[in-house]
């Protein structure tokens, strides 16, 4: 019954789908016309479950970054939003007027393991969902993206692509706020520390060795270091931001996000939300004085994260964690993860780390 439902759904989505305007095949451009050499496009898509109008695609390429352009609208109204891999959010919802159409373009990296080094392996190739309130999807093309930079991301579960709802890292949302041109890799995984991303040879030393000339490498590495010592851990930094530097990388130090742990005035002023360990380091009064120290820039998110925590007060600001559902004032929720997110991509901006075309 689920696979026929499947089929149903699928064929009705792609039913009205087929009813906007696409490209004519060309034979030079492989066997399904105007998407690409892999021949990508709409045929590579079933609906993502029966009682839904996503679309998820699936296409068989190797490790690397691709390029991927989506042409939205038809007929009727939509919002469309294009997430993929381990739940990466890569285009935020757009909408659409009736027979309206525009193009979004982004940059993926796809790599195996697919989400956290040290997690699950995840499906091979690119998959991608196209879904959103009301998702309408007029054309899809995929193309190796080649030598394309990439922004690498270096921390622990607040910013891994985290593989389960109702988890969510901020890093998992980081490439909605970028255009094509410039691919996230993210790195991060849970439950680490500057000792152990250091020590295991699947997390540091394969973001080293794939870093290229002018990638920017944000390390945000804190809250499990709960017993490091202020000299180990600023060691620890500072052999990050000069692994990086060798190889013609771009490091930039992040202080972590903020526990949501209130005192009684309403404000975030102890050390458990602040993130002084169990020795009482500092750990973002650390890495402030270290990014001076190594002229390296700095994305304070701990103040940016805090300002906003403390702006929606000890019961608003239960939303952008997950207070409610697993009692959990560390890890964010989705609109969590999304809004730290979008301070990240702020500081991008205003500190020149990734050039104004490739922001969104």
């Amino acid at each position: 019954m689920r696979k026929t439902a499947l089929l149903v759904a699928a064929a009705t989505l792609l039913g009205a789908l087929a009813a906007a305007p696409t490209a004519h095949a060309d034979p030079s451009r492989g066997p399904h016309g105007s998407y690409g050499p892999y021949g990508q496009g709409l045929d590579h898509c079933t609906a993502a479950t029966p009682d839904t109008t996503s679309l998820a695609c699936h296409f068989d390429v190797p490790p690397g970054t691709y390029d991927v352009t989506v042409t939205l609208g038809g007929d009727t109204p939509g919002s469309t939003a294009v997430s993929g891999e381990t739940r990466r959010s890569l285009l935020a919802e757009t909408v659409t007027g009736a027979g309206q159409r525009v193009r979004r373009s982004f940059t993926v990296d796809v790599r195996d393991p697919e989400g956290e080094p040290t997690g699950a392996a995840g499906s091979p190739g690119l998959d991608l969902v196209l879904g959103g309130p009301a998702p309408r999807v007029a054309g899809l093309q995929v193309t190796p993206a080649g030598a394309t930079r990439r922004l690498f991301l270096v921390g622990d579960s607040t910013v891994c692509d985290q593989p389960g709802e109702p988890y969510a890292g901020w890093g998992q949302f980081l490439p909605a706020r970028l255009k094509r041109g410039i691919a996230v890799a993210n790195h991060a995984d849970s439950g680490e520390s500057t000792v152990t991303f250091l020590q295991n040879p699947a997390l540091f030393e394969r973001v080293e060795a794939a870093i290229r000339p002018r990638d920017p490498v944000l390390i945000q590495l804190a809250h499990n270091d709960k017993q490091t010592d202020a000299a180990t851990y600023r060691a620890n930094l500072t052999t990050l931001v000069e692994r990086v530097r060798a190889r013609g990388g771009e490091p930039v130090l992040v202080t972590p996000i903020v526990r949501r742990w209130f005192n009684a005035d309403g404000t975030l002023g102890n050390g458990t939300a602040l993130l002084v360990n169990g020795l009482g380091v500092d750990h973002p009064a650390e890495i402030r004085a270290l990014a001076a120290t190594l002229g390296t820039p700095l994305v304070d998110l701990t103040a940016l994260t805090r300002a906003r925590v403390e702006e929606l007060g000890p019961e608003a600001s239960k939303a952008l964690y997950l207070t409610t559902e697993k009692r959990d004032n560390t890890h964010t929720s989705v609109r969590g993860a999304s809004e730290y997110a979008a301070l990240v991509a702020a500081e991008l901006r205003a500190r020149g780390i990734v050039p104004e075309r490739l922001l969104r």
